[in-house]
């Protein structure tokens, strides 16, 4: 592939539009369910949780997180205007019960009072954060007191193996999302990384090497 080429593809997992975007949409959303679903289980969802999201795509598994515990509010952001159409689309049930509630934001603050949320998750978005420890600190500080947050990332290793990443990513390992995380008062719970197949954006199948650090407040 060409540069051109690899860019374009970087530009559209970074934020999606347009029709390649839904396109990418749904790829990411099936690549990416079994590192989400991971993530929701990690969280220990219980029954009347607030829950964040930060960069949810099309918002594909949200019915797996509504059957983690009953009266659940799920909130949604997201940077991409295409992502939050067809996530509201798509969820449209949960949103018209007021059980889903999606929104825009610009990557870097998060619009919500200090301690808003028992939970908050993010998948596969940590490589496209503007200013990582502004960010995370924002999330600290939308959630309560003894709340967790899942982060959940592909490791260096592997993402460095695919073309597109030279482009728009800052990976990461564990040991540098640690060194991270320290800068903020954040306590890790565990870490735990799982290995797996996925068909990579160009359609070749790979081991990819993902994750999960939970972190409390």
């Amino acid at each position: 592939m060409k540069n051109e080429e690899l860019q374009a593809i970087a530009s559209q997992l970074k934020l999606p539009s347009g029709e390649k975007g839904i396109e990418m949409a749904n790829m990411m959303n099936e690549t990416n369910i079994n590192m989400t679903r991971h993530s929701i289980q990690n969280l220990n969802i219980s029954k009347e949780n607030k829950i964040l999201e930060l960069g949810h795509g099309n918002a594909g598994h949200l019915e797996f997180l509504m059957e983690q515990a009953d009266n659940l509010k799920y909130y949604g952001l997201e940077m991409s205007e295409l992502m939050f159409q067809e996530a509201r689309q798509i969820n449209r049930n949960f949103v018209s019960q007021k059980q889903a509630f999606f929104s825009l934001y610009d990557g870097n603050a998060v619009p919500f009072e200090d301690d808003s949320f028992d939970k908050i998750f993010t998948v596969n978005t940590i490589y496209f954060w503007q200013e990582p420890e502004k960010l995370l600190l924002e999330i600290y500080r939308v959630l309560k007191s003894s709340g967790n947050f899942c982060l959940t990332f592909a490791q260096e290793d592997f993402m460095k193996q695919l073309p597109f990443t030279q482009f728009e990513f800052e990976l990461y390992s564990t040991e540098k999302a640690q060194k991270l995380i320290e800068k903020t008062a954040f306590k890790i719970v565990y870490i735990e990384s799982q290995t797996e197949q996925v068909k990579s954006k160009t359609g070749e199948l790979a081991d990819r090497v993902f994750t999960t650090i939970v972190l409390e407040k």
